[in-house]
């Protein structure tokens, strides 16, 4: 008799947690009420990734792969997809965006690697209800605002060219450790007036992201 393995045992554990004799908590979780777990796990990765623990990251790729697993068995439940669609999904779509690999395609560097992948992407999305008609779709919305500008930034240069939005210099010498404290001061700042720093710089991406989109539309082409 084969053995099963430790995913398959992982998939019979979470439906029999969310089965009329399992867990009241789990079986009381939808996808909205899980929403912010996936999002501390991350966070609690990034921690044991950044402390160089092997033992603590196995632990936390664990809790953070419970989930994917947990989403998967809510949709499963109602008939939408389950744990063997998404891993297939995935799968599928990293030799069709691997083709340098999987493929005939020759690429000589990173550069042609992401040029490549930016176009299957684009045209895996084309005439879908995600297709992407602007270089500024795409960023995720509940992104922290700092780094939802700085992806907001990063398509605006590869849009418009590297010399747009370089910001403001602060009136200090110009080295990381300058701006790393302007960040900082503006975050007091902000504070001290009983404003908050994340709402504020998510109101002004907005009206940034705006702009750029109205400049966009009246590129050539």
């Amino acid at each position: 008799m084969k053995k099963k393995t430790a995913i398959q045992d992982l998939l019979q554990v979470m439906a029999k947690l969310r089965s009329p004799e399992g867990c009241p908590w789990d079986r009381e979780q939808d996808h909205q009420s899980l929403r912010r777990h996936a999002i501390e796990e991350v966070y609690e990765l990034i921690d044991a990734i950044e402390a160089r623990d092997d033992h603590e990251m196995a632990e936390e790729l664990g809790d953070l792969l419970l989930q994917v697993v947990f989403h998967c068995q809510l949709a499963n439940e109602r008939g939408a997809f389950d744990f063997e669609k998404v891993t297939r999904h995935l799968v599928d779509k990293l030799i069709r965006r691997h083709p340098h690999v999987f493929g005939e395609t020759k690429v000589k560097n990173v550069d042609e690697v992401w040029a490549n992948w930016e176009k299957i992407k684009r045209a895996e999305k084309a005439g879908t209800h995600l297709e992407r008609k602007s270089a500024f779709d795409g960023i995720p919305k509940h992104m922290p605002a700092l780094q939802r500008a700085e992806k907001l930034v990063k398509k605006a240069r590869k849009t418009f060219g590297n010399n747009c939005l370089d910001g403001k210099s602060p009136g200090r010498k110009l080295t990381k450790s300058a701006v790393a404290r302007e960040l900082f001061d503006l975050s007091a700042l902000a504070q001290s007036r009983g404003w908050s720093a994340e709402e504020l710089l998510t109101g002004e991406i907005k009206q940034q992201e705006k702009k750029l989109r109205r400049a966009e539309a009246k590129l050539p082409g």
